[in-house]
């Protein structure tokens, strides 16, 4: 439900964005072309406040100015290959960025081509339920990339990645913070996707100290395909946020060109909470691996003690039957066989013999 109002969402603003370009038409550039309708948002940026009206792409190429201050953030949701490269083109995107762009699937890195910056970031969406079940999903994935070069930003959006309306309004309401171009667009989606990184860690270990409090209470042993789907979900979890530490990394020394020195400062404060992330992750790795194992264990001693219940009442089943056996034979001559007490005396011996075998099970706790 959630990924289908985001595409709802997302659809609505595409379609909204086309129509009110195709109006304008050419505003400030003659009559340019209409911006493709995957795009969400377009807006030019001069000294960290937001130029009013709608644009086109040929407006943004004229009034991009990095030396005066101005640049464009340009928005797009699930574009096509025709749709991103009529962007790439306008704004000399590479093109091994740009087909990463459009397929998604990548792992979170940095490139630098030339005076360009590409970030790849994934995405962690939680998944709400009310039990870890063997089928649980817990966590959905999507991504997010950036494009950061001299006078633009364009960020590209897939799957159930959130929108960024709350990033851009924010980044809007600090001009200080949005004069620093677009390495502060770079630096506040990063900060967004790692933030929800924390939410999702903190929301995974309600799910890992219930299922723990399971499998060491009493009773029967928790079904491992629930914690083993946990497991699974965490490494979903590990790999989109792992891979992101080095390029968090060379962000924060202030050695990636493009990204001024009080940006970085910005990029430190994200890499620390990318790393309590981390940390989190790596012990619920741990503790659902000895969640595993404690279970694994446990039901191999249910099982063992199972089969010690069944093989003490086969131990006091086999008494009776071995008498039973013996007196069923078909010999004249047998002792007791013709004694008026034999019958009543053979069921005092039996219930003597399995009291005392119940006894010495009892107190060897096999029963």
């Amino acid at each position: 439900m959630g990924r289908l109002h985001l595409y709802a969402s997302d659809k609505a603003q595409r379609d909204k964005r086309q129509h009110m370009a195709a109006e304008r038409g050419g505003e400030g550039g003659g009559g340019g072309a209409v911006l493709p309708s995957a795009v969400v948002d377009c807006a030019l940026y001069e000294d960290g406040h937001r130029i009013p009206g709608q644009v086109t792409l040929d407006t943004v190429m004229k009034r991009i100015d990095p030396r005066e201050g101005r640049f464009a953030w340009i928005g797009l949701y699930e574009p096509t290959e025709e749709q991103l490269q009529e962007v790439a083109e306008a704004f000399g995107l590479h093109p091994l960025a740009v087909e990463d762009a459009v397929h998604a699937h990548q792992r979170p890195k940095l490139e630098r081509y030339g005076d360009m910056l590409f970030l790849v970031l994934k995405t962690i969406v939680y998944v709400e339920h009310e039990t870890v079940t063997a089928t649980s999903e817990i966590v959905d994935t999507g991504e997010i990339m950036v494009f950061a070069g001299p006078g633009f930003a364009i960020t590209v959006r897939h799957g159930s990645a959130p929108p960024l309306d709350d990033v851009r309004r924010q980044l809007q309401d600090d001009p200080q913070q949005l004069g620093c171009g677009p390495a502060a667009v770079l630096h506040a989606v990063a900060d967004m996707v790692v933030d929800r990184y924390v939410e999702v860690a903190d929301a995974f270990a309600g799910d890992v100290d219930t299922l723990e409090a399971e499998v060491f209470s009493p009773g029967r042993p928790v079904d491992a395909g629930r914690i083993y789907q946990l497991k699974r979900e965490l490494l979903e979890f590990k790999r989109a946020v792992m891979p992101l530490a080095g390029p968090l990394q060379r962000l924060g020394e202030g050695a990636v060109p493009g990204v001024p020195s009080e940006v970085a400062t910005y990029f430190r404060d994200v890499a620390d909470h990318h790393q309590r992330v981390s940390e989190q992750i790596l012990s619920f790795d741990e503790l659902v691996s000895g969640m595993l194992s404690a279970s694994i264990a446990q039901l191999g001693v249910q099982q063992n003690a199972d089969m010690r219940r069944i093989s003490a009442w086969a131990a006091l089943i086999a008494v009776p039957t071995m008498i039973v056996g013996v007196y069923g034979m078909n010999f004249e001559h047998m002792p007791e066989l013709r004694s008026p007490y034999g019958y009543p005396a053979v069921w005092g011996f039996m219930a003597i013999v399995c009291t005392v075998v119940y006894r010495a099970l009892r107190r060897n706790k096999w029963l």
